[in-house]
């Protein structure tokens, strides 16, 4: 509900869509873009329950340029409640059905490994120290040749509810981090998400550190969450202790009305 404060500064959730106001010049080519295509999605059903991505849309430019420990660079959703690690029970039923079919989705990702790290066979982002993904979707686009190849995994996903599947800031696939190995600190794109890990293969001395909290992986065993938080990822135990495997799934943020789920699907549709 809007405050007398937010009427008089002008920054209530619907003020700008009611008065029109134009977009900010400074923003970039690609926030534009998700602006006429939000005015668009708004022409074909409605303006209905679009007052904070409206908001976020206008103050991404202000967002991008501050320091902080929360900062998605493709788009934020303002006030939404964000912690780096959220509780089993945000997503309880979509980390219930990850979990019961770890081992199945653990005999696929070994049978994958076993052919062998390579472009050819459907990996990608290939880089040092055994860094890999094999993406089951990729930016809202499933790889159809790569869920072929695991088929119980594919199934598995299509089972949860909250699987950010249908726009670009969605992805699924099995992630790879060898011994040795640091991935420097970094912000996801976008708040309206949450990153589902369910442990594969988590030997010790692996860690993630999410906005300045360190959480382990755990066989088996789900953790949540929120990369648009400053994080880093580490693997410093031995050689022989093989690589850290996840599988990681996108999963809509639990405080995203379904309007909203809607609108952003539309804007970050894959054919846009």
């Amino acid at each position: 509900m809007e405050t007398e404060e937010d009427e008089e500064q002008g920054q209530g959730y619907l003020t700008p869509v009611l008065s029109h106001a134009l977009f900010p010049g400074q923003a970039s080519a690609e926030a534009k873009k998700r602006y006429e295509a939000l005015q668009e999605y708004a022409k074909r059903y409605s303006w209905v329950g679009m007052g904070r991505i409206h908001k976020g849309l206008r103050e991404q430019v202000r967002v991008n340029d501050l320091s902080a420990i929360q900062k998605p660079h493709l788009f934020f959703l303002p006030d939404v409640p964000s912690v780096p690690f959220f509780p089993r029970d945000a997503h309880r039923h979509d980390i219930e059905v990850l979990e019961a079919n770890y081992s199945v989705i653990f005999a696929e990702f070994k049978a994958v490994y076993q052919r062998g790290i390579d472009s050819k066979q459907g990996w990608t982002s290939l880089g040092p120290k055994g860094h890999a993904v094999f993406p089951l979707y990729s930016a809202g686009v499933s790889v159809a040749g790569n869920c072929r190849s695991c088929p119980r995994t594919y199934r598995t996903l299509l089972c949860l509810r909250t699987f950010i599947s249908s726009n670009s800031l969605g992805s699924a696939g099995f992630w790879l981090l060898g011994p040795g190995a640091t991935l420097g600190s970094s912000y996801g794109p976008t708040n309206t998400r949450l990153r589902c890990h369910l442990g594969l293969q988590t030997p010790p001395l692996c860690e993630l550190v999410v906005g300045g909290e360190p959480q382990c992986w755990s066989e088996g065993h789900c953790l949540l969450v929120d990369d648009s938080f400053l994080h880093t990822v580490s693997h410093k135990g031995p050689s022989e202790a093989g690589p850290r495997v996840i599988l990681s799934v996108d999963l809509w943020h639990p405080n995203v009305a379904a309007a909203e789920r809607q609108a952003l699907d539309f804007m970050f549709s894959p054919d846009l």
